[in-house]
């Protein structure tokens, strides 16, 4: 087996965050209400560097609300949709 050209690599995060929705109506005292909710943002950060100087070539992100509570389906087919939104500039183009 040959040597290779480029290393390939990943990091996943997961952060949670608070999420706050409002509303109300009226004026100068009227009525509202606010409701907090956790959200999971998922982050991919893909990074391709040559195998001869270890130089960064390209670097791909890609950042998507999840729901690890949710259906496995849809949260596999949302990573897949990023993954493939995240690929969509790589290779990057040659240099002149």
């Amino acid at each position: 087996m040959g040597q290779s050209d480029f290393l390939v690599c990943y990091q996943v995060a997961v952060q949670q965050q608070q999420q706050w929705n409002a509303w109300g109506m009226g004026r100068f005292g009227g009525m509202g209400q606010a409701t907090s909710s956790t959200i999971d943002n998922g982050t991919l950060v893909f990074d391709v560097y040559t195998m001869a100087d270890k130089q960064q070539v390209w670097q791909g992100r890609a950042t998507k609300t999840i729901s690890p509570s949710g259906n496995e389906q849809k949260n596999l087919k949302n990573m897949q949709n990023g993954i493939n939104k995240l690929l969509k500039n790589f290779p990057p183009p040659a240099k002149n």
